[in-house]
This record gives structure tokens, sequence and C-alpha cells, in this order.
């Protein structure tokens, strides 16, 4: 695991996120200390999946869906 100090860093941000989303830790010191690690997210996983055509065959949307009320809707304004 590398050992960067503070000024180095900053310069090179971007570099030690890279490296950090492809797995690598790195430590951050100051004055020779460390305080710091970048280290890598988890992917986040899913609470739960999202079941598709699961009321196929249930349910029936009518052809003009898009258009339903729409006249009462304009006397409405």
């Amino acid at each position: 695991m590398p050992i960067v100090n503070m000024h180095e860093a900053k310069t090179h941000f971007s570099k030690i996120v890279d490296q950090a989303s492809k797995g690598e830790c790195t430590i951050i010191a100051k004055a020779g200390k460390p305080v710091a690690k970048m280290v890598p997210l988890d992917e986040p996983t899913p609470k739960t999946m999202r079941r598709f055509n699961f009321m196929k065959g249930q349910i029936e949307v009518p052809a003009d869906f898009d258009t339903m009320f729409q006249k009462e809707i304009e006397e409405l304004f």
C-alpha cells in the first residue's frame, strides 16, 4: 500500500482516485504521519430485484391511454 504526502495527494488526486477505483488502497500522510486512507467503495447491492412482466396477461392498457379523459381535463382549465 503506497504512502503519499499531503502535497503529492493534492497534486495527483485524480490519479489516486483512479487507482482506488481499480481496487488499490493509498495512505495519505501529513508531516510523515499517516492520517487518511483512500480505499475503493464496495459496489452497492440492490435491495430488491425488479420483476418484469410479472402481471403479463392480467391487466390491459387501453389503446387511447395517453389521451384518456383529455376533453374533461381540458375543460378544467
